[in-house]
């Protein structure tokens, strides 16, 4: 297993791109942490970090929402996660299922699209 697939089975939040999709039709008051652009110029590394209780103004303070395993699973209605033996995940909710994904975020990423895009969530 190389570092990249080791990495992307410890998957802990969505990455920047799931995030900034999800953030076009999620309250982004679900999210519990979020993205600060580069500090340093020239970067292009944008840093995850946990949402304080304070509220954010997303827009002003040039920050992107991302959502981590248990909001993901909050936003789905009776969702189940399953596991298979070889470390892969899928979700069923409201009587579907996903594909098989090497990490959980991706899984329940994927269903909430899919919901979504069924006008269902």
């Amino acid at each position: 297993m190389t570092d990249t697939q080791n990495r992307d089975n410890m998957k802990s939040y969505t990455d920047l791109e799931q995030s900034k999709k999800l953030a076009e039709f999620l309250s982004l008051e679900s999210a519990d942490m979020y993205y600060t652009p580069p500090l340093i110029k020239g970067h292009t590394d944008y840093i995850p970090h946990l949402k304080r209780k304070l509220p954010i103004d997303w827009d002003i303070e040039q920050k992107t929402p991302c959502w981590s395993l248990a909001s993901l699973l909050n936003i789905l209605p009776s969702s189940t996660l399953d596991s298979s033996n070889d470390h892969h995940y899928r979700l069923h909710c409201m009587e579907r299922f996903t594909e098989w994904y090497d990490n959980s975020i991706d899984a329940c990423y994927e269903m909430i699209i899919k919901l979504h895009e069924l006008n269902l969530l």
